[in-house]
């Protein structure tokens, strides 16, 4: 059954799925979509130049998508910025192709706004799609070395998780406030796919605009569906995009106290890589991120972040992981909500 469509009528919630060469899940993930038991939204498919033939296929078979063609592969944060352009909906929802909805997604996402008319972004809770009975990520969180890392991913889930803060949302599955996300400028176009969904809830944060995870709103992930978990493409941009993330949004005097330990990690990290026989892309994407061009444009970029600051760097190291490599664990960090102004005191 199509979303409900009201004649001139803006509708509440925008859904935005960017595809590319993301025939083998997007069936699903619309036939998903479609069985939501909250029904008022509009659903934009952005297309970034499959040549699979699948986002046209399924488009016509969900006529209540609309079908928006990029013409090239603009990736996933431009993809999603030019999609927030066109929505007119007061909430923008962003789904990857791989992740498959429960019935009441939603209508769990939009239960939490009412309950929390304060907090304009909001995280989904992930169970794997091939690994039943685990964690594929209860939100971003990143540690006090600036690395960041999905809760929970690969954990076994857990019977109930408590409704909490986290750092950021992951891209995968979140609900944001449309205009604030235009506010802060969307995704950073240039990290292309990889961190922006951290980069975008660190300028969040800056902001003293805090995350809440919401167990009840459920989706199933593939994850890297189209990339590759370890492909050569996926640890480039990991490893390019990390550094510009931490570089870019760690304020104040956070930024030289965990620089050493960034450095650190950083170099523990190639040799993982090392061992596991994938060092050279990461060896790539460390030096893309410190080219002097775009390196200079990336702390032009920190000097107008930090001058809007709103928030602490200690409010920041609160809701960070504290353990410098936590991310080894996966570990879960929700910390119960205290209300706004836990998030810039």
């Amino acid at each position: 059954m199509p979303p409900e469509a009201i004649e001139n009528k803006p509708p509440a919630v925008t859904v935005v799925i960017v595809s590319y060469q993301s025939g083998p899940t997007l069936r699903s993930c619309l036939d998903r979509l479609g069985e939501q038991t909250f029904r008022d939204f509009e659903t934009l498919l952005i297309d970034n130049a499959s040549t699979d033939g699948a986002p046209r296929a399924v488009a016509e078979a969900h006529p209540w998508v609309t079908l928006v063609e990029a013409g090239a592969n603009l990736g996933f944060a431009a993809g999603n910025n030019l999609a927030a352009r066109r929505a007119r909906g007061r909430w923008l929802v962003l789904l990857n192709p791989d992740a498959y909805p429960e019935p009441d997604w939603l209508a769990e996402l939009m239960a939490g706004v009412a309950r929390h008319p304060e907090v304009k972004s909001f995280a989904s809770l992930q169970r794997s799609a091939d690994r039943p009975g685990l964690l594929d990520g209860a939100g971003d969180n990143v540690t006090s070395a600036g690395i960041p890392f999905r809760g929970g991913y690969g954990r076994r889930a857990p019977a109930a998780l408590p409704e909490g803060e986290v750092f950021s949302a992951c891209g995968a599955a979140l609900l944001i406030d449309r205009a604030l996300f235009l506010e802060v400028g969307g995704f950073d176009e240039r990290f292309f796919c990889y961190c922006e969904d951290v980069d975008l809830g660190y300028r969040l944060r800056l902001r003293g605009e805090p995350t809440l995870l919401l167990p009840k709103a459920v989706v199933a992930h593939v994850g890297s569906a189209s990339t590759g978990v370890r492909s050569d493409f996926a640890i480039f941009h990991g490893s390019r995009n990390r550094i510009w993330t931490f570089v870019k949004n760690t304020p104040g005097w956070l930024f030289p106290v965990t620089l050493p330990l960034h450095v650190a990690v950083t170099a523990g990290l190639l040799l993982l890589h090392w061992r596991r026989g994938d060092v050279a892309p990461a060896i790539r994407g460390i030096k893309a991120a410190l080219k002097r061009e775009d390196l200079a444009q990336v702390l032009a970029d920190r000097r107008a972040i930090q001058a809007r600051r709103e928030a602490s760097p200690g409010a920041i190291l609160r809701v960070m992981a504290l353990d410098p490599i936590a991310f080894l664990g996966r570990r879960l960090v929700i910390r119960r909500w205290k209300g706004p102004r836990s998030a810039a005191a």
